[in-house]
């Protein structure tokens, strides 16, 4: 299947049904919380933010641990395993601050599993192979999160209400849960001793590695969380109930574009597709605060969710490429760690601008902070690519 290792299918798998679980609340949750809970724009951006910021560190420390020896499915599965156990709980939450510590769990979760799997991955494949296998991760992935809205938005028709839909996603995170404990395999070459590491110091990490961390931290600081898409689609009057089936498409959409746009990258290199799926990412930013009847409204949201497909496999198959074997996870650590870090104060002041000032202003400030980031990213590309072909670990 793919042509690709069976480890690499069952981890896609098992992303695919966490995902499934996830997006079953996902979608409802700024819906449940504005109209539920109480909570406004700002404690919106503030749950986002702290969400994706707490596992900022941990996706470091779980990286540097699989280095050090520790066994790199135990950290992914037991962080699958919060993640599950602590997200459907958010079915009984009674405040917005009960939902903000639910989600400070479950991205704890997160923060453990990230780096270990996609080390993982990065293991089993070869070089030239490395944009497949992370763009065929990130479709299933992205598949999970198309079929999890479509069995909420069916539930919801069925009678269910909200607090029980979240509840119900404990089934899939379960089954996800046991197939990494049941099917994933360690590759042979991890050694499961403890082993000592080189010092973590900025000046010692590869340049291309350095300039892929710095350019992502700059357009996480920059994004706009779904959560706000998913404000913007309900404040422009589409209903509730649609609101899932408008995900699972986005969704779907980013199925479809991340294995190719990953294979992609293995022909034509990292960098042309990095540099081209971030340009898009910036017109459409600067695009969508201008349109505001619904026909466009959906339209613009679906062409979003599909480019910001388009980055996805090659950004980890960069960072497979330029970093050592057996610093792997601390290279995928400190991407993720960079990321997430940055997402928190972009949460806020997006979600504080869209309050204090409006929507139009919030948008047009991320389209401008992603080009810079952008720019910066292509002009520093010159000496990236010269390097890549010195450098490239195969």
């Amino acid at each position: 299947m793919f042509n690709l290792p069976l480890t690499v299918i069952i981890l896609g798998l098992v992303s695919m049904l966490n995902d499934v679980s996830s997006d079953m609340i996902a979608p409802l949750l700024p819906v449940f919380l504005a109209t539920v809970l109480g909570a406004g724009p700002a404690a919106i951006g503030l749950i986002e933010g702290v969400a994706e910021t707490t596992s900022s560190l941990l996706k470091l420390w779980a990286g540097r641990q699989g280095d050090r020896g520790a066994s790199h499915k135990r950290l992914a599965a037991s962080g699958y395993a919060l993640s599950n156990a602590v997200r459907p709980l958010i079915g009984i939450a009674g405040s917005w601050p009960i939902v903000l510590l639910l989600r400070f769990g479950d991205r704890v979760g997160k923060g453990i599993r990230t780096a270990p799997r996609d080390t993982l991955i990065a293991l089993t494949v070869h070089h030239d192979t490395r944009g497949r296998a992370f763009g065929l991760h990130r479709s299933m992935d992205h598949a999970g999160a198309m079929i999890g809205p479509l069995i909420a938005a069916g539930l919801l028709a069925w009678g269910m209400g909200m607090r029980h839909v979240f509840l119900a996603s404990v089934i899939p995170g379960v089954c996800a849960v046991l197939l990494i404990l049941l099917f994933v395999k360690e590759p042979a070459a991890v050694a499961s001793e403890h082993k000592a590491l080189p010092p973590l110091r900025w000046s010692l990490l590869p340049r291309q590695l350095r300039g892929l961390i710095l350019a992502s931290g700059g357009l996480a600081l920059a994004a706009v969380p779904d959560a706000f898409l998913v404000l913007w689609l309900a404040q422009d009057g589409i209903k509730v109930h649609w609101i899932p089936f408008l995900w699972a498409l986005a969704h779907g959409l980013r199925a479809l574009v991340s294995l190719p746009a990953g294979q992609l990258s293995d022909r034509l290199g990292r960098l042309p597709v990095l540099i081209a799926g971030w340009s898009g990412r910036v017109v459409m930013l600067a695009l969508i605060p201008w349109f505001t009847h619904t026909g466009p409204v959906v339209t613009l949201f679906l062409i979003y969710a599909a480019i910001t497909a388009i980055t996805e496999g090659a950004e980890r198959a960069l960072i497979g490429d330029v970093s050592a074997p057996e610093v792997r996870g601390t290279a995928f650590g400190l991407y993720h760690m960079t990321i997430g870090f940055l997402a928190l104060p972009g949460a806020l002041w997006f979600g504080t601008v869209w309050q204090e000032v409006n929507m139009h202003t919030a948008f047009i400030l991320s389209a401008l902070l992603s080009l810079t980031a952008t720019l910066w990213f292509a002009w520093q590309a010159r000496h990236l690519q010269k390097s890549l072909r010195v450098t490239e670990v195969k």
